[in-house]
């Protein structure tokens, strides 16, 4: 199971979620979206960083994420 850290009106955020759709169509791959807002220390550690995509505590990517770069990080 991923984790997509996200905000509001985040741009990038939203692309970030739009790749990991299209990816599911053709690799299973779970993923949950949380919003750094909603937690003050998410929303220090990772608000100049998002969007940030995590594995079992594992940063994977973080800033523009594309569907290139979340294939290669899964090693597909």
């Amino acid at each position: 199971m991923l984790t997509l850290y996200t905000r509001p009106n985040c741009p990038l955020c939203e692309e970030a979620k739009l790749m990991l759709k299209l990816i599911q169509e053709d690799f299973p791959v779970e993923f949950k979206e949380v919003n750094i807002e909603e937690d003050d220390r998410l929303h220090e550690k990772y608000m100049l960083m998002i969007p940030v995509l995590e594995q079992e505590g594992k940063i994977l990517i973080y800033g523009n994420i594309g569907y290139a770069e979340i294939l290669e990080a899964l090693g597909y």
